[in-house]
């Protein structure tokens, strides 16, 4: 299929063009041919996989990720679609293979499908192995056929809780009906879920075996996580800080654990649950570093390359963008941020470090 076609197709759906500034139709620029050169960090590690928020906005105020009253960017600072694409792009002429799209909520992106389906263009080639994004779930079953229809194969859904009461709180808005709704699409799709819980002392530690059990008996993997200093929140993380190392421990005492070989470059590692027959994920940035076999950096919805999610450094690569038509510029400004990667982050927490290892919310870097 010729990669326009899915343009033209997602304009007839629209009933037309696309709104100014978020104009897909790329225009004729000199495009930098692909570079056999991969991306390999001063530590040896290939870059492979991005990930790219396409805003910082979200429909849930979660509890350990955004204050209630979060002040979001003014849209006018957020990339094109045109440019997200762009961005993406020469990543994936780099050889990234996984590319991931988050937010915020990256499903309340006006016309983020037109994107999506602009970049299943590097599906069809071969170039890229793989599509997906990390999403609340609370529009997933508006637009889970349409992203199966784009290639998406599998995507992450966060949930913290399996109590509708409990849900709310922790979201502050979020109605559990409507994710469950939208998981129920995405696997009628065809879409494979992986489910996301952050483990929180004193709010969800009770029922973490019991959401091993239902998600692993509805077909889906779950990965816990730690929570991370990213960003002033309205409480003290020390109050909700759960080591995975005790969750595990917990755990063990009603299943069977064993270890998997698998990495995929990722902060996860994983065991299998006898019992269940599924997959059991844990992402520990506090009490295990995952730095050592990291693959991936981070594109803001601004433009800005973090190379690592708890480091402060960063690449601004949207002046570099549109400074110039060609893309060799920003090739080279890949390069000199894939030199400056470094080996690991730097995640506090405890009652003497009051304030967050790193000031953004994850909200801004992509979770």
């Amino acid at each position: 299929m010729h990669p326009r076609s899915h343009i033209h197709k997602a304009r007839q759906r629209e009933g037309g063009g696309f709104p100014p500034g978020d104009m897909l139709d790329i225009p004729t620029v000199q495009r930098a041919a692909p570079s056999k050169a991969g991306l390999v960090d001063p530590f040896g590690r290939h870059v492979t996989y991005l990930r790219v928020s396409v805003t910082d906005r979200c429909d849930f105020r979660c509890v350990y990720c955004m204050a209630e009253d979060m002040q979001f960017l003014p849209k006018r600072d957020l990339l094109t679609l045109e440019e997200l694409d762009r961005i993406s792009s020469a990543f994936v002429d780099r050889g990234v293979k996984r590319l991931r799209l988050t937010g915020g909520e990256p499903l309340v992106r006006r016309n983020l499908m037109q994107l999506v389906r602009r970049l299943s263009r590097h599906l069809e080639t071969g170039a890229l192995q793989e599509l997906t994004l990390t999403t609340n779930g609370s529009q997933l079953a508006k637009f889970a056929g349409e992203l199966a229809d784009c290639g998406v194969r599998r995507i992450n859904v966060s949930l913290d809780t399996m109590d509708p009461d409990r849900f709310r709180r922790i979201t502050r808005r979020g109605d559990f009906a409507t994710v469950m709704d939208g998981v129920r699409a995405a696997q009628a799709a065809g879409i494979r879920i992986k489910l996301n819980a952050v483990a929180l002392k004193g709010v969800n530690e009770d029922e973490l075996s019991e959401m091993v059990r239902w998600s692993h008996g509805q077909g889906m993997d779950l990965t816990l996580i730690e929570t991370m200093p990213l960003g002033e929140i309205d409480e003290d993380r020390t109050d909700r800080y759960l080591p995975l190392s005790v969750v595990r421990e917990r755990l063990s005492q009603e299943f069977t654990l064993s270890d998997l070989p698998e990495r995929t470059g990722g902060p996860a590692r994983y065991v299998s649950v006898s019992e269940t027959g599924g997959k059991l994920g844990f992402i520990t940035p506090m009490t295990h570093n995952f730095c050592e076999g990291c693959n991936r950096v981070r594109l803001t919805c601004t433009g800005t390359l973090f190379m690592c999610l708890g480091q402060e450094d960063a690449a601004d690569l949207r002046s570099v963008m549109r400074s110039s038509e060609s893309d060799e510029t920003l090739h080279r400004a890949i390069d000199a941020a894939i030199a400056r990667k470094p080996k690991g982050h730097d995640f506090v927490i405890d009652r003497a470090t009051s304030r967050p290892s790193v000031s953004r919310h994850m909200s801004v870097t992509g979770g």
